[in-house]
């Protein structure tokens, strides 16, 4: 089975590039599971209900996110309803949504896809960790083929995260810096690991915001309201080939396009 894993998705520059080309990975990489981490996909900042129904239109089958989830208001009573968007798992139990998600391959295989985000640097949430394996349990009795977005800023945290669940989930792959790393393997217990999947968006930016605010912003340190880049788009994302019934991962191949 193979799963594409596409890196943040920034803003409309973002969003409309991988509507332009969706298709094309589909067909070409003979893809039966899609998804994708928006939390930037509204203006930068959080996601709106129109634009998570467009991202399911296009075909993707699950969507994760991560500390921006929270920046639309509107997103709330969303999230409370539909069970294909995730928000990260160690975030309080009263918090709305759910950190995880079983669904189809286009063959009808089962996929769970489990949301956490990382500390270091971050909000400080339940520990990661833990709750991974809390969420893994509960998956496990439905599929084994298992993929997490570990949200996260420090690479330590998300190189710790992947030793601690190889042999346990099929992919542990790393999201929110928005910079593609290059150092995708299978660990030795069968789990495909890459630090960050990196961004969809203009790449004529840092990291999405136009650079000229972004740098003034360095320069001052003062507020400044951030806008997205429009140019240079590119398409992040990771496909993953794992084996339909063991769940353990036979490839991972980064891309950028």
């Amino acid at each position: 089975m193979n799963i594409l894993f596409i890196g943040d998705i920034m803003g409309r520059a973002g969003r409309e590039y991988l509507q332009e080309h969706f298709h094309h990975f589909i067909v070409h990489y003979q893809i039966d599971f899609s998804i994708a981490n928006i939390e930037n996909a509204a203006g930068g900042f959080g996601l709106t209900p129109q634009i998570a129904e467009g991202f399911f239109s296009l075909g993707l089958n699950a969507l994760t996110s991560g500390n921006h989830i929270w920046d639309r208001k509107e997103i709330v009573e969303y999230i409370k309803k539909e069970k294909k968007l995730l928000r990260p798992a160690n975030y309080p139990p009263s918090v709305p949504g759910s950190g995880s998600y079983v669904g189809a391959s286009r063959h009808g295989i089962k996929v769970g896809v489990i949301n956490l985000s990382g500390r270091i640097f971050m909000e400080s949430l339940d520990c990661p960790f833990q709750v991974s394996k809390r969420e893994i349990e509960e998956v496990r009795r439905h599929t084994n083929n298992i993929i997490v977005d570990f949200h996260a800023e420090a690479t330590s945290e998300k190189i710790a995260m992947g030793w601690y669940l190889d042999g346990e989930v099929s992919a542990v792959i790393g999201t929110h810096t928005h910079v593609q790393t290059s150092d995708e393997r299978i660990l030795p217990a069968g789990t495909a690991y890459i630090t960050d999947v990196g961004m969809t968006g203009s790449f004529d930016s840092v990291i999405g915001i136009t650079k000229e605010v972004a740098i003034k912003r360095f320069l001052t340190q003062m507020p400044i309201r951030f806008s997205v880049a429009k140019n240079d788009r590119r398409v992040s994302a990771v496909i993953l080939t794992i084996d339909d019934h063991s769940g353990r991962a036979l490839d991972i191949r980064r891309i950028q396009f």
